[in-house]
């Protein structure tokens, strides 16, 4: 079994380690909103491989509806005042 997970663990870390960079890097806040929704699953995929299920459920929930939703609405709101 752990010789299994290894690998997997292994990929997950890069893929990891790849997006941090990719949501600093980009500029453009609606994109950045979707990258970084890309990126919470990709941490959600690591709390689930490492073994903690109920830190990944709590990351799902906040990654993929909440901050996304709370940027949302503040683009919105200082758009409509621009």
């Amino acid at each position: 079994m752990i010789a299994t997970l290894a690998p997997l663990q292994s990929l997950v870390l890069v893929l990891a380690a790849l997006g941090a960079p990719a949501v600093v890097l980009t500029r453009d806040p609606l994109r950045m909103i979707f990258v970084n929704g890309l990126y919470g699953l990709v941490l959600v995929v690591l709390f689930v491989v490492f073994g903690a299920p109920d830190v990944a459920l709590s990351m799902l929930v906040v990654t993929t509806v909440a901050y996304p939703l709370v940027i949302l609405i503040a683009v919105a709101r200082v758009r409509d005042r621009e």
